[in-house]
């Protein structure tokens, strides 16, 4: 094998022993599914699972891969035929595959055309997508579409050059309507809570704008399953692109990086073909719904919680925030008395083992997670990872005082990238400029801080944000938060906490 000699389908057969590489004749692999928006948790995730398929049940499951937003495919994923390395790092353990069900990738930023005509190919009966929550162009307060975002806006008036999801989905199903009439199962994989009924409501709230008995179709003959999916997947660093060279002697310009653990449930819910992945580990499952709210309440709330407040105490990852013992001793008890308490019975899993084992994910010191990265969109985020379980606890008179810190965190970590507040970091989320707006027109008061970005309706229900104990534990810490000593909120939070528990036990003693 020649150094440095780039990863392509030539390359398979020279590369080194301890790279795995696909079991099954990539040459005979016909597409059968498309995916939309392949970063590197697709390429953890479904992809891995479904070259696992393909290697133990071999059938006409290859994915074609389609990016509607940046970055481009054709000069990475699509140069090396569609195969990358997925890289496995445990702390010091590490192991390296090619994964090989990409079998092309389409570019279409540029134009939906690309993409629609892979959408609306008779060959394709299934379609998954990883497009970030932004992606359904939605309300996270309510799950309904966001008829005024702009994408919508201009998809309703040019519905066959379409920019949004909503807006290419629906015209991919239109154009299938039209030319051969297949079903066709459109399977979120992102990390929002019923994320196949928020997929569903835009897609047929955005068909019955456009009228013409789409809407009608859709019901008919397309499927919108929910799932569950979980791997953590940091962004890949030039570290990570390095390294395959220094070891395995070849250049990958798609190389994936995950943790062990994985994880897949999905609602038995197809409108066509269904991949086998319950062969591989997947779990097909009649409700998906405590199995999404244990993940996005303990590891999705942990993460969230973490990255702010980790990079408001000056921490660069998810695991030296963990490596904190106040943020860790935080976290943990958090999860453990308020957000647990939330839960239903989620079968197979016991809830303090999973807190204990989504804890121990979040210390794997190989697996560079930013704090900034996972803070990305949270506006998109807290509602079903830290709202929804405080919203639960008001309702039943129980304590918030550890769930709203984080809550404060988020606000905080907006407000101290705005000018007023010194620019101390860029941030991306749809709702930066508006807290912005808020702490430039208000500055240092943490009351009309608080109060202005709970008036936020699309994040903050009216009825929680006008909850007294709510803004009062809100404001409080976003107080401390924006203080010369931020951790400050964490502490006096953890004393309240032990406060309050002293107090219950003399009450039943």
């Amino acid at each position: 094998m020649n150094a440095l000699e780039t990863l392509s389908p030539a390359l398979l057969e020279r590369l080194p022993a301890a790279v795995q590489t696909p079991s099954y004749d990539r040459t005979v692999l016909a597409p059968g599914m498309a995916h939309l928006g392949v970063g590197a948790f697709h390429r953890c995730h479904q992809a891995e699972y479904t070259d696992d398929l393909l290697s133990i049940r071999f059938d006409r499951w290859g994915v074609i891969g389609i990016n509607i937003r940046p970055p481009g495919l054709a000069d990475t994923l699509g140069r090396q035929g569609g195969l990358y390395t997925r890289l496995i790092r445990d702390n010091s353990l590490i192991e390296a595959r090619v994964i090989g069900s990409i079998v092309g990738v389409v570019d279409s930023q540029a134009s939906a055309a690309p993409a629609l005509h892979v959408l609306s190919s008779r060959d394709i009966d299934l379609v998954t997508l990883t497009v970030t929550e932004k992606g359904y162009c939605h309300i996270p307060s309510s799950g309904e579409l966001d008829s005024r975002h702009p994408d919508i806006v201009h998809d309703l008036a040019n519905p066959a050059t379409p920019r949004s999801v909503p807006g290419l989905l629906a015209r991919a199903l239109e154009l299938r309507r039209a030319t051969h009439g297949r079903p066709l199962t459109l399977l979120s994989c992102d990390n929002i809570p019923a994320n196949g009924i928020i997929l569903a409501n835009v897609v047929r709230a955005f068909a019955e704008r456009r009228g013409n008995g789409l809407a009608e179709w859709i019901e008919a003959n397309a499927a919108f399953p929910s799932a569950m999916v979980d791997r953590i997947a940091p962004a890949v660093t030039q570290d990570d692109v390095d390294s395959v060279e220094q070891w395995f002697g070849y250049r990958d310009a798609a190389v994936a990086v995950g943790e062990p653990f994985r994880q897949w449930v999905i609602e038995h819910k197809f409108a066509g073909r269904v991949p086998r992945w319950d062969l591989v580990g997947a779990s097909f499952v009649d409700d998906v719904t405590p199995f999404e709210h244990l993940k996005m309440r303990v590891l999705n709330g942990a993460q969230t919680t973490l990255a702010t407040l980790g990079v408001l105490a000056g921490l660069e990852h998810t695991s030296d925030a963990m490596a904190d013992p106040l943020l860790a001793a935080f976290v943990r008890r958090m999860l453990v008395e308020e957000t647990l308490p939330t839960l239903g019975t989620v079968p197979g899993i016991e809830p303090l083992a999973y807190v204990e084992q989504s804890l121990g994910r979040l210390r794997n010191t190989a697996i560079r997670h930013r704090n900034h990265q996972i803070a990305t969109d949270g506006s998109q985020k807290i509602v079903q990872r830290l709202l929804n379980p405080i919203r639960d606890r008001l309702s039943q008179g129980e304590s918030i005082g550890l769930l709203s810190v984080p809550v404060a965190g988020w606000m905080a970590y907006l407000i101290q990238a705005s000018a007023r507040f010194g620019r101390r970091w860029p941030v991306s989320d749809p709702f930066a400029g508006k807290v912005a707006a808020i702490a430039d027109a208000t500055g240092d008061d943490a009351q009309a801080l608080a109060a202005g970005i709970l008036a936020i309706d699309t994040i903050f229900d009216p009825g929680l944000a006008a909850n007294d104990i709510f803004r009062r534990a809100v404001t409080s810490a976003l107080g401390e938060l924006l203080s010369d000593d931020p951790m400050a909120a964490v502490r006096h939070s953890l004393e309240q906490a032990d406060a309050s528990r002293l107090k219950r036990r003399a009450q039943s003693a």
